[in-house]
């Protein structure tokens, strides 16, 4: 392997050279800053019995690191352009294999069941995720790996610095939503690091976070019916200003004040509280009260 895709320049002229350019339909930005491609794979604790499935390799910069700690990369790419420059750059790296495909529409379990003849997925091991998200795939893309309940051990992604706040945040604060109960659900997440723009080719207009998300052998609670959970959840953060008996009653899920009302008085919620200061385990114990 002869091209360094960690260097802006020599991104520049790959890209020249194959006549392609960053799609901005499809969040676009290679990263190109060797430190914190080490500092991913670190965090990915990589040895020789893993296998990473890689979601938009981009160049390959985070794709040649990670296959010399892991045992195999399978690095999905929506962008069938990327493909010619990405065989050149990953030749000789090491046992990796892209994977045309959109992220949002793979089987992961199927697709590392297929490829390591069993050795991982749903009758295997346990595999990692990596990857560089954009934006407008993040949330969906995320509830997919979680939900899918794959053979995941842990995921780390880099995302915008706001959706990392999210992932993140703490019930009372601004930054949390559904999508916080959702991931804190699944995983422990945690911030390692912040990443600038101008890390990145060509430069974004925003700063980034990898996220590290470590899958939690059983959710952080318990419920008999989860999709009724998530409804919930939903339900409790549709009109963030009223409140949660407001919420609950305007959303459709079930019955009007006089069902709610009943069900949070059974659940020792106050009903003039908002739904973004309620803990998971207050969601859980509001679910099983509908019961």
């Amino acid at each position: 392997m002869s091209l360094d895709v960690s260097k802006p320049a020599v991104v520049r002229d790959i890209m020249n050279h194959y006549g392609i350019s960053c799609r901005k339909s499809l969040g676009q930005n290679f990263l190109v800053d060797r430190n914190m491609i080490k500092k991913i794979v670190t965090a990915a604790d990589l040895t020789p019995a893993c296998l990473v499935v890689e979601i938009g390799p981009g160049l390959g910069a985070l794709t040649v690191q990670a296959v010399q700690k892991a045992g195999k990369v399978l690095a999905i790419e929506l962008d069938r352009g990327l493909i010619p420059p990405l065989n050149e750059v990953l030749e000789g790296a090491g046992d990796v294999e892209i994977v045309p495909g959109d992220a949002l529409k793979t089987d992961f379990d199927a697709l590392v069941g297929e490829k390591t003849a069993g050795a991982f997925g749903r009758n295997g091991r346990e595999y990692k995720v990596l990857g560089n998200l954009p934006y407008y795939i993040t949330s969906p893309l995320l509830m997919r790996l979680l939900t899918g309940r794959y053979h995941i051990s842990l995921i780390i992604v880099m995302v915008q610095l706001e959706v990392a706040a999210r992932l993140t945040a703490v019930p009372g604060t601004k930054e949390y939503g559904s999508l916080s109960v959702a991931v804190q659900y699944f995983t422990k997440p945690e911030i390692l690091f912040r990443v600038p723009g101008s890390c990145f080719f060509p430069p974004p207009g925003v700063n980034s976070a990898v996220v590290r998300l470590a899958v939690r052998p059983a959710p952080a609670v318990t419920v008999h019916d989860e999709e009724l959970f998530f409804k919930v959840v939903r339900a409790a953060f549709g009109q963030r200003r009223k409140t949660l008996l407001n919420s609950l009653a305007g959303s459709g899920l079930l019955g009007g004040k006089d069902f709610w009302l009943q069900v949070l008085q059974n659940a020792g919620l106050d009903p003039h509280r908002r739904g973004e200061t309620l803990t998971l385990a207050e969601f859980a114990v509001l679910t099983e009260k509908i019961k």
